[in-house]
């Protein structure tokens, strides 16, 4: 079942945002280049920016994963539930910024075979806890941790489901337009 309203949401900048959406426009713009479409919608909510942004911020810097692996974490979990934007950004992501072989990030979009054991046990993981919602089987944790992962790694991918359920709910609802940054790699559910 999707949206079939159509949402007017603003979409905000650095001009017309609250001073703390705007600051984190303004340091998003510094950082990468450019504001993705998401986080200016999000700006109409500071708590949705700045909880989002702040949490991707923590997951980058403290999750335990490497970037190639963070990259495989969120593709897997946008590929879950369904995300078109989520997938378009982070394939590009993961090819362009974080060197995650195209392979790897083809068979996630693809639903195919991922060519690298551990990458494959941690995007099975990853896909698991979000479709049956924080409530692995034994066996699906055995297989994560088999492939050399850890207990503080299930807590890492709790974080990556948490960010990614608020970018992925978000970009839904809102239908937000995929940035042209990152169309060369756009995606949709088959």
């Amino acid at each position: 079942m999707s949206i079939t309203r159509t949402m007017n949401l603003e979409l905000k900048t650095t001009e017309n945002a609250d001073v703390i959406s705007s600051q984190i426009l303004e340091t998003t713009q510094k950082k990468l280049g450019l504001i993705p479409n998401m986080y200016t919608g999000m700006a109409n909510n500071t708590a949705l920016l700045d909880g989002y942004v702040s949490a991707y911020s923590s997951f980058r810097a403290n999750s335990g994963f490497s970037p190639q692996e963070q990259e495989v974490v969120f593709l897997s979990i946008a590929f879950e539930n369904d995300c078109e934007y989520c997938m378009a950004a982070h394939s590009f992501v993961g090819d362009k910024m974080t060197d995650v072989p195209i392979e790897v990030t083809n068979a996630i979009r693809n639903n195919t075979e991922i060519p690298n054991e551990k990458l494959k046990a941690l995007s099975t993981f990853s896909r698991a806890i979000t479709s049956k919602r924080g409530l692995p089987t034994d066996v699906d944790i055995d297989n994560f941790i088999n492939a050399g992962y850890t207990e503080k790694h299930i807590l890492g991918v709790i974080a990556g489901v948490g960010i990614k359920t608020m970018s992925n709910y978000f970009n839904h609802i809102f239908n937000t337009p995929v940035d042209e940054a990152f169309k060369s790699r756009v995606w949709k559910k088959k």
